[in-house]
């Protein structure tokens, strides 16, 4: 697979690609957009005379560059020999030197995409003054001449919808047997009584769920429905996702589940996704989208204030663009439906009260509520129909006055609707009559029906054909002419009078944290299943993967559930947490025991004839005994001769270097490793969260440095007994205040910590900490520069609830001089634990902070702080926990949190908008940065909430307990907090050279360095230990694993490898390329260049080939597929276009920021 350095297509510092490589719009753009877009190609096209000027000062630079430094070492360095295979591979042509890795892409700043709108100018520009807009609240008031339709009549398509939340104020399986089962029994009778009727349906988890219980007959009518166009399947995720808190690898995961089941069971693919329901919007989202074959969105929760601004200039139905996207490949046409709520009162047209006389299951008998303007729905006859069409019309043409077009969409439905039959008919029969008493009309100028998303954009886009929307000087898209474009996302949502939803950002802390564990679990099952069966082919040991084949989907369909959006927002009532917990926790133990028999099978013997399910010789290192509690070491008791093994798991594509630990009952003991040489390691007290003075457990934290190959797996010993290897060495222990003897744990020996600070250090870090506070004040490197790091734990009041964020006033600190400060130091590991004094007796909160030594290791570079969170109790209502870094750093309240994991995106404080409102989703990693380039980053291992509410400092919310409900519909409160860990990594960078003024402005990224950092935060190694202790002579299996020919570059990311269908596997011709891996090639910021002595390569250092991916295993027939697996024309999808015959030569192009996937087969040479 050859990824090419240098520049992403016409974006400036790149590639050489053809020119041809820009992948097709959808629809062929205008002469007239053409000409506009192509005014700037005319001017540096080489024939100009100021493209000639321009080039003529380069070469003179070039040769003044060459004479003064001489030629780089990445240019006149030599090639490898070819004779010999290698994964990576230098390219056989002329590369770009510009290393950043990608065009559009300088010293780590992605070149913007030129787009008509940013969200941050339209937060620039909008007061939020929270106007009344009289019937349309948040609006104005709408009216329009008359005149617009003579000559394009009203074109509406009324579409009939039932929101169904897989879990909400019911589990997943009492909506499905109260309401969703006979909603889709509704839909197959009502709809098939008449061919002119419509509807759309979402989420494929009910689908598959009434599936498994449906007559053959009623599957048959479905699937004629679907075929014949009245019932269109939109999205087809397992759920409708969030997209705040949500991964990126889930998001991807619950969209594959559902349309590859959808695709399978029913032979369709979505085109239209529809999003009415989450609580703001994400980039990434549309990216993926795009990405999986879809063109068009529909999406409704958005700030009303954005809404009405975007309503004003006719700009609710746009391009969304990535921000960094030179080329429109990720262009993407999106409806914003303009009004409060997707409901029928909210969506006919401004005037709720009028709309909601049209919904007419709110009549009685049905048990919905009435109308509460006081206007009911009244029956449609034949002595009524002319007043109420006429009636119904002037909302749909006040309506469409907010969009370009005269076609116009009007969704027709609520949450669990069309229930039953008698209330399907009751809608279609009403408007069924309404529309036919319409477009009987001439005069009237309008056609209205039943129609469906695919209904709607056809007719949309076929309007945008024939007319020319655009406004002067609009940029556009080729997707689509006519629109504005559009880049950034819809963070934070508010739905009315200044109430921002960013509470949901943390709620429910606990399960966010068990949702990232199951994610990592899964793909490294998954990992593992795919090895298996690489490896053992037709052997018996191919056995395993396949006979786990159910429980591995159970555990895709559990993580897929939990991303809907009442799952890992923390929205949702008591019993439903608890069932999406206890799913959860089944598949964790589920995917935990076949990787247990996994590693003993690729370390064992792929020709072993033994039945592979059966296998037991491991177990994990880490197991939970409840879904609702914190994992926990399996406490190793080494007896004397004995050596207790372990296996590392290494699911990153790089070998791992790090310090790992595990639980003993016993201090004298020492590690070997699979050679047998002697390995140094350390002991340290385990400390536990104990008001009463007991902090030590009495057991030990063993540490040692293991070195794990790239997706490989690696042994280790831990022995008693022996004299050839030196034991363990104990860290000292100092502590505040002075500790009696009683309390100082065997064997260590404590002393008295001196003075009002102390400090802890490695080779690159000195880190000072507040004696009496137990906290982090500044962090020295080595160079001598030093960030003040202020740490401070503080809590808010505040009435909000689940979803709002409502805090009364700011947050305030709540540590107490006194508390107990106990600092471990040893020669790996430096650690300071703290159990602070607070005004409660039972204190909120205990925090460690770690610093490791490991020459040339990610660990040595970072800050680890680990928070537990205990928020129990009414002592804590209506309390929000935060943990805040007040630093030196200048970053005028401007910081970067990332979208899913995916992609980084400029946040700033604004003072026109509450401290709610400033706060935003940080699912993974947020920095700060002032103009000379100091740089303060914080990884966390689970999603939550942050903002810089003032210079320099950085905050992010820890945990939420509120006593009541914010009238969102859940109708509870949030008291069920967990004991919670959140951990952290801190890395702190400065630039090599310094910014410009207008940093603020820039879209800034990681560096390479910190991706590896969060890579080893979210994907940790996964430890195995044996079962039985053996002798420390015993030899009875392979001892390492290997699985890739070499490491692969660290800004290329394999987002999975999978066997999509393992069940299958063994029926499926190996033609069919039975193997997937998604990849994921990471730009980051070449101005932050050091690497800490770590070795890494980059795609723009090397070409990456997938023939040689594979350790002792052939690739053949690479294929490239959408994300959802779901179409094979790469030039629609909007990649790249390749060089090559791929499925021969199994070279591919990637060009940065992307995500792209291949297909291929896998076999021995042996064909075994």
């Amino acid at each position: 697979m050859a990824f090419f350095s240098g520049g992403r297509r016409g974006g400036g510092g790149g590639s050489l690609l053809p020119s041809t490589s820009k992948p097709k719009p959808l629809r062929k753009p205008s002469s007239t957009a053409a000409r506009r877009r192509s005014l700037l190609r005319d001017l540096l096209s080489p024939t100009s005379t100021f493209f000639a000027l321009g080039l003529f000062i380069s070469v003179l630079f070039f040769l003044a560059v060459v004479v003064g430094y001489g030629v780089p070492s990445s240019l006149s360095s030599s090639f490898p020999s070819p004779s010999k295979p290698r994964l990576l591979r230098r390219p056989p042509m002329r590369r770009s030197v510009d290393t950043g890795g990608a065009g559009g892409v300088k010293r780590g700043k992605i070149a913007a995409a030129a787009v008509d709108i940013t969200t941050k100018d339209l937060y620039d520009r909008i007061e939020f003054l929270d106007v009344d807009g009289g019937a349309w609240k948040q609006g104005w008031k709408v009216t329009y001449a008359g005149n617009e339709w003579d000559k394009e009549k009203l074109k509406v398509f009324v579409v009939p919808h039932s929101h169904n939340d897989p879990g909400w104020k019911l589990t997943f399986e009492e909506y499905y047997n109260r309401q969703s089962r006979h909603i889709l029994d509704t839909i197959v009778e009502s709809l098939s009584k008449d061919t002119r009727r419509k509807f759309i349906w979402e989420e494929m988890s009910y689908l598959e769920r009434w599936w498994r219980d449906a007559s053959e007959l009623k599957r048959e009518r479905l699937t004629k429905l679907v075929k014949n166009g009245q019932l269109e399947i939109v999205g087809g995720g397992w759920v409708m996702n969030d997209e705040a808190n949500s991964h990126y690898f889930a998001i991807i995961e619950q969209m594959m589940e559902g349309n590859t089941w959808l695709n399978d069971t029913i032979g369709v693919v979505p085109k239209n996704s529809w999003a009415i329901d989450p609580f703001g919007y994400s980039a990434t989202m549309a990216y993926l989208l795009r990405r999986m074959g879809f063109h068009n969105m529909v999406i409704q929760r958005t700030h009303y204030e954005l809404k009405k601004d975007l309503a004003l200039h006719r700009n609710l139905e746009y391009i969304w663009r990535q921000s960094w996207d030179t080329d429109e490949t990720t262009d993407i046409f999106v409806h914003m439906m303009p009004f409060y709520s997707y409901d029928i009162p909210h969506t006919c047209g401004p005037e709720p009260a009028i709309c909601c006389q049209f919904d007419f299951a709110r009549t009685r008998g049905f048990g919905y509520e009435f109308c509460p303007w006081r206007f009911d729905p009244i029956e449609t006859s034949p002595s009524n129909v002319q007043e109420r069409a006429t009636k119904l019309l002037d909302q749909y043409r006040k309506k469409s006055t907010l969009y370009r077009t005269n076609t116009l969409l009007v969704p027709l439905g609520d949450d669990f609707r069309y229930v039953s039959t008698d209330e399907a008919e009751v809608q279609f029969r009403n408007y069924q009559m309404l529309f036919d008493y319409i477009n009987s009309s001439p005069n009237l100028n309008a056609e209205v029906k039943f129609g469906t998303l695919e209904d709607y954009f056809r007719t949309l886009r076929d309007e945008a054909e024939r007319i020319n929307f655009s406004h002067p000087g609009e940029f556009g898209s080729g997707e689509l002419e006519g629109f504005p474009s559009l880049s950034g996302d819809f963070f934070t949502y508010a739905d009315r009078n200044q109430d921002y939803w960013s509470g949901y950002y943390v709620s429910r802390p606990f399960f966010k944290a068990v949702d990232r564990v199951l994610e990592q679990t899964l793909r490294a099952s998954e990992m593992l299943a795919a090895l298996v069966l690489g490896y053992c082919q037709k052997s018996q040991c191919a056995k395993l993967p396949v006979s786990f084949s159910h429980k591995l989907t159970a555990a895709r369909r559990n993580l897929a559930l939990f991303q809907h959006h009442d799952g890992v927002t923390g929205t949702a009532k008591d019993h439903v947490v608890e069932d999406y917990g206890i799913r959860m926790h089944t598949s964790l133990q589920d995917l935990q025991i076949f990787m247990s028999r996994a590693v003993e099978v690729l370390l064992g013997d792929f020709h072993d004839k033994s039945d592979p399910t059966l296998l037991s010789q491991f177990e994990p290192e880490q197991t939970r005994s409840k879904y609702d509690v914190q994992p926990t070491h399996k406490v190793l008791d080494v007896h004397e001769g004995r050596a207790q093994s372990v296996v590392f798991f290494n699911p990153l594509e790089q070998t791992r270097d790090e310090i790992v630990m595990v639980v003993v009952t016993k201090p004298d003991i020492f590690v070997r490793d699979s050679s047998g040489s002697c390995v140094e390691s350390q002991i340290s007290p385990e400390w536990q969260h104990d008001s009463k003075g007991k902090i030590s457990t009495g057991r030990h934290r063993l540490y040692w440095r293991a070195s794990v190959p790239a997706m490989g797996l690696e042994t280790y010993f831990i022995s008693r007994g022996q004299k050839d290897c030196e034991k363990a060495i104990p860290a000292k222990l100092k502590m505040f205040p002075e500790s009696d003897s009683s309390s100082c744990p065997p064997p260590y020996i404590c002393s008295k910590l001196e003075g009002e600070k102390a400090e802890i250090n490695n080779l690159h870090h000195t880190l000072t900490l507040d004696v009496k506070h137990g906290l982090l004040q500044k962090i020295s490197r080595r160079d001598g520069k030093q960030t003040v790091v202020g740490e401070e734990i503080g809590i808010y009041r505040s009435s909000g609830g689940a979803y709002l964020f409502k805090p009364d006033g700011e947050a305030q600190p709540i540590i107490e001089k006194g508390g107990s400060l106990i600092i471990s130091e040893g020669p790996l590991v430096q650690e300071s634990y703290s159990l602070p004094k607070t005004m409660w007796e039972k204190t909120p909160i205990s925090h460690s902070t770690r610093i490791y030594s490991g020459e040339n290791t990610v660990q040595e570079l970072l800050i680890e702080k680990e928070y537990h969170v205990e928020l129990l109790g009414s002592d804590f209502n209506d309390r929000e926990l935060i943990a805040r870094f007040k630093t030196s750093i200048g970053n005028e309240r401007v910081f970067y949190s990332d979208l899913n994991g995916f992609q980084m995106i400029r946040r700033q404080t604004y003072d026109k908008i509450p401290l709610q409102g400033n706060y935003y989703p940080m699912p993974s990693l947020a920095f700060l940065q002032d103009s000379l380039g100091h740089r303060f980053s914080v990884h966390s291992k689970q999603s939550l909430g942050a903002a810089s509410l003032k210079n320099g400092w950085l905050e992010i919310m820890l945990d939420r307990r509120l006593v009541y409900d914010d009238g969102r519909g859940l109708g509870q409160a949030v008291m069920d907090n967990r004991p919670t860990n959140v951990l952290f990594h801190i890395l702190i960078e400065h630039n090599v050279s310094a910014l410009p003024s207008a940093h603020a402005l820039l879209n800034l990224q990681p560096s390479l360095l910190s991706h590896r950092l969060g890579a080893h935060l979210n994907y940790p190694m996964h430890a195995f230990v044996s079962r039985k202790p053996q002798e420390s002579s015993l030899k009875t299996y392979n001892k390492s694993f290997t699985a890739l020919a070499a490491p692969l570059p660290c800004d290329l990311h394999i987002v999975n490898f999978k066997v999509p269908q393992p069940l299958k596997f063994p029926q499926v011709q190996p033609s069919d390329s039975r193997f997937l891996i998604l990849l994921h090639r990471r730009v980051w910021d070449t101005s932050y260049c050091g690497r800490g002595g770590l070795q890494c390569s980059t795609i723009g250092d090397e070409l990456v080939n997938l023939s040689y991916m594979f350790k002792d295993l052939v690739v053949s027939n690479v294929k490239a597929t959408s994300l959802n697996l779901a179409h094979d024309d790469t030039e629609m999808l909007g990649y790249i276009k390749q060089l090559g015959d791929v499925a021969q030569e199994a070279n591919v192009l990637m060009s940065p920021m992307e995500i792209q996937a291949y297909k291929f087969e896998l076999q021995s040479p042996s064909g075994v």
